[in-house]
Order: C-alpha cells, then sequence, then structure tokens
C-alpha cells in the first residue's frame, strides 16, 4: 500500500513581510520599530531582503511549479497606515491587491498574517503592546485589511507568534526595545495582544465574511530534565509562561486558576501585576467561541531543571554551539538533554515535541476546531562561497 496525501492536503511555504519584501522605504511605506536599529547594528539589511515586493510574481510561478499550494504572507502594518493610524497609503493597499491576486492566480491560497514582528515606529514608541493605543490601531488596521481583501482571503491569522514577541522584547533582549527580564512587562503585553488578537476575531465575524480566521502561537513542548519534584515544577511554570497562559485565553475565553495562580507567583517574584478588565475578558471569551483555527510554529521543545538564581540569559545568536543560556528567576533553566541532539543555535533536534504538543492540545483544549503547522523546522548556517 502505498500512503499518500489527501487531495486536500496544503503544502505550504511562509513569508513575513518585513522579512521579505524589502522596498522599506518605497511608495510610502512608514516605519517599523526594527529600521532604526537594524541600520544601528548593521545585522542586516531589510531595504532588500529577498525582494519579494518586486518579485513576488516569479516567487509564486515558482511555488506553482514545485507543488505549493499555500502560502503565509503578512500585510506590513506601515504599508496601509505608515504612521500606524492616520490616512491610509493608497499604493499600500494597490500592492497587496495585485500580491492577492497573483497568489490566487497561480492556485497558491494566501494565508494572510496581519501582524508579523512589525509595529509601526510612532506607536512601537508609545509602549507597542503595553498601550491601549496599539491595540485600537490594531483593529482598525485589521477593518481597513478585511474591507479591501476580505471577498478573496479566506484564510487569516491574527498575530504571529506573542511569545516571541513578548520573549524578545522584554525577557531575551533581542528585539527592540532590548530589555532583558523584565517578566511583568511581557506578561502583560502577552494579554493585551490576546485582546487585539479577540477583538479582531470579533469585528472579523461580525463582517459576515465568508472565510477563516486563527493565531499563530509558537509552541515548545517543555520536559524536565530528571523526574524530580523540583524540575516537573520548573517545566511546568515554564510551559505556563510560554504556552498555557495564552492557550488558555485562545480556547477557554479566560485563565485556568491553574495557570493564574502560576502567573500571579511568578509576577510576585518579580515585583509585578497584570492589569485585566471585564471588558477584555468578555472580547477574549468571545473570541474564544468563534476562533476557526490555531496555526503551530514548532522548531524547538526543552528540557528544564530547577533554578534558585536571578535571571541569567546568554542569546546564541551566532551559531557557536554551546553558548546559550537561558535561566528565568522563579521558573527554571533550560538545560542540553545528552541524549538529544542541537543544532548549532543550540536548539534541541526533537520532532516528538510537535507531537506531544498536538495531544496536549487536543486533551487540554477540546473546542480546538482546526490547526495547521504553519512553521516548521531547524535553523542551519548558510556557507557562502565567493
Amino acid at each position: 500500500m502505498t500512503n499518500k496525501f489527501p487531495r486536500d492536503f496544503i503544502f505550504g511555504a511562509a513569508t513575513a513581510a518585513y522579512q521579505a519584501e524589502g522596498a522599506t522605504n518605497v511608495d510610502g511605506k512608514g516605519k517599523t520599530y526594527w529600521d532604526d536599529y537594524l541600520k544601528e547594528k548593521g545585522y542586516y539589511d531589510p531595504s532588500v531582503s529577498s525582494d519579494f515586493y518586486h518579485k513576488y510574481p516569479k516567487d509564486l510561478e515558482l511555488c506553482k511549479e514545485f507543488g505549493i499550494n499555500g502560502i503565509r504572507i503578512s500585510i506590513a502594518w506601515t504599508r496601509i497606515f505608515p504612521e500606524g493610524n492616520g490616512e491610509v497609503n493608497k499604493k499600500g493597499i494597490e500592492f497587496y491587491h495585485k500580491l492577492i491576486d497573483k497568489c490566487i492566480e497561480e492556485g497558491v491560497e494566501p494565508f494572510v498574517t496581519l501582524h508579523h514582528f512589525d509595529t509601526p515606529y510612532p506607536l512601537y514608541e508609545k509602549g507597542d503592546w503595553l498601550a491601549q493605543e496599539t491595540i485600537n490601531n490594531f483593529v482598525e488596521f485589521a477593518k481597513v485589511c478585511f474591507e479591501e481583501y476580505g471577498n478573496k482571503v479566506n484564510k487569516w491569522i491574527t498575530i504571529n507568534e506573542p511569545w516571541s514577541v513578548v520573549a524578545g522584547q522584554y525577557i531575551i533582549g533581542h528585539f527592540p526595545p532590548n530589555i532583558k527580564y523584565d517578566l511583568p512587562k511581557a506578561i502583560q503585553a502577552m494579554h493585551n495582544m490576546m485582546v487585539a488578537h479577540s477583538k479582531v476575531v470579533n469585528l472579523y465575524k461580525s463582517m459576515k465574511l465568508s472565510g477563516e480566521i486563527g493565531i499563530v502561537h509558537i509552541l515548545e513542548s517543555k520536559y524536565p530534565i530528571t523526574d524530580s519534584k523540583e524540575n516537573k515544577k520548573a517545566s511546568l511554570y515554564e510551559d505556563t509562561l510560554a504556552n498555557r497562559f495564552m492557550l488558555d485565553a485562545t480556547f477557554k475565553g479566560e485563565y485556568d486558576k491553574k495557570t493564574m495562580d502560576i502567573v500571579l507567583e511568578i509576577l510576585e517574584k518579580h515585583n509585578g501585576k497584570l492589569e485585566i478588565n471585564d471588558l477584555d475578558m468578555k472580547e477574549i471569551k468571545e473570541a474564544s467561541k468563534k476562533i476557526d483555527f490555531l496555526g503551530i510554529n514548532y522548531y524547538a521543545s526543552h528540557f528544564l531543571k530547577a533554578y534558585d538564581g536571578e535571571s541569567n540569559i546568554f542569546h546564541n545568536g551566532t551559531g557557536e554551539k554551546g553558548t546559550s543560556i537561558f535561566a528565568l528567576k522563579g521558573i527554571g533553566e533550560r538545560v542540553t538533554n545528552p541524549e538529544i541532539p542541537t543544532t548549532d543555535w543550540d536548539w534541541p533536534i526533537y520532532p516528538k515535541g510537535l507531537e506531544d504538543m498536538l495531544l496536549s492540545i487536543k486533551e487540554q483544549y477540546p473546542n480546538y476546531n482546526k490547526i495547521y503547522i504553519t512553521e516548521n523546522g531547524m535553523g542551519d548556517k548558510d556557507v557562502i562561497v565567493d
């Protein structure tokens, strides 16, 4: 017997506007929080990137040729609203009409993300996802996108990887504003992003559009390095912070008591608090009943041991194997499992972690409806030969 994929299986590819389009100063596009930072650090020149802004017709023809029938793209907020709000940029609107039309022409279904690591700079300066203004303007941005493209886009993603955003901004410190170890800010921003997600889901459903809408979370299974009580607690606490907190909001429409008890304990140890109001929780509850799908991005899982010290993180961003450190006060420390290989970035190569996460969601969130694996793989070094 030959195993075959079902006819409706989606062989996908994934992009993000800021990571792929280039053309950062073209046709009225505004500035994101990355522009000045990347220029200052010299890490990467986003002005060209892979030049998807100009080369998308050929890229999509190649997708069709290679058998790719789905593609994640994102709409750059600052192409539609260069300042994050105010006047709509007509050239930005036109570009995404042409891009989406080309996807459809080539038989490559667009999965359109509304926020993929690219808050407009003026809103970033006002607090990014810590500010109510960002939430309000994100909903207005989504409304314009739904009005313009809702009759031809059938798969919408509100936000890509909220955990990666807050971990980068406030815990690891490798996303602007490059703050380290501030778990109260990270937790508040996660909650606010779930409020924004929920308001956009509810808006979409109120517009009676025929497509689907969901969210993409990066989900990494957490395992105790041994079966000791202390190590099990460490894995539970990191799982609660990075996975369960937002999965509860996504599917339960509230924070489970066990989840909230752990989050409040973490906040107490970091001298912080969480601001929640009833109206926002009403939005979250309503959206949890309407969300059509969950997208899962999976690259690694982690093994943890108990840790009693102050937070200590070293982000291995160069591929110098064995240099990564990730220990959080009040939670635990990620450690290497000698039985599991790792990438040069110290990410465990552990496919079983994805299977375990899928089974966990099936058990803990049985109302999940539908799941797409929206990203999967592992980073490798590019060897450039002159």
